[in-house]
């Protein structure tokens, strides 16, 4: 069964606003000693941002797929579709994350990285209002 927060709108909505907001403030920390020549601070400014994304994004992710998206499944069966896909966009942020981790395993920091981590956003960003959209209420 999932938390309180994950079945109330604006709670909800305020944990997609929250995270994505932390993930652009961390990408423009990273851009920032890209442009300033600190490569280590950059580096380290990516580490930081694909945990980031592990343990605030993909880890909401994980907690909607094993309650809150069940019990909608349950209460509204006609959503089975709606959830498979929301589903699929949990899963490319995924392939995204693991995508970056061997890019710069690879090339290091290079464009390819940073693209990925818009992507990442943009993903996160439709995904997000979609979900809000199709799985509550427009009352609550």
């Amino acid at each position: 069964m999932s938390g309180p927060a994950l079945r109330q709108l604006h709670a909800h909505r305020a944990i997609h606003e929250g995270g994505l907001s932390g993930a652009v403030t961390k990408t423009e920390e990273l851009i920032k000693h890209l442009r300033e020549g600190e490569t280590e601070a950059a580096d380290l400014a990516a580490d930081d941002l694909l945990s980031y994304w592990q343990t605030r994004i993909i880890s909401h992710a994980d907690a909607e797929e094993e309650g809150f998206y069940l019990e909608v499944a349950n209460k509204k069966p006609e959503l089975q579709e709606t959830i498979t896909k929301l589903t699929r966009d949990h899963d490319l942020l995924r392939v995204i994350v693991k995508d970056i981790e061997e890019l710069r395993e690879k090339e290091g920091l290079s464009p390819a990285v940073l693209q990925k981590f818009y992507a990442l956003q943009i993903v996160n960003e439709i995904h997000s209002r979609d979900e809000e959209r199709y799985l509550f209420n427009e009352n609550e």
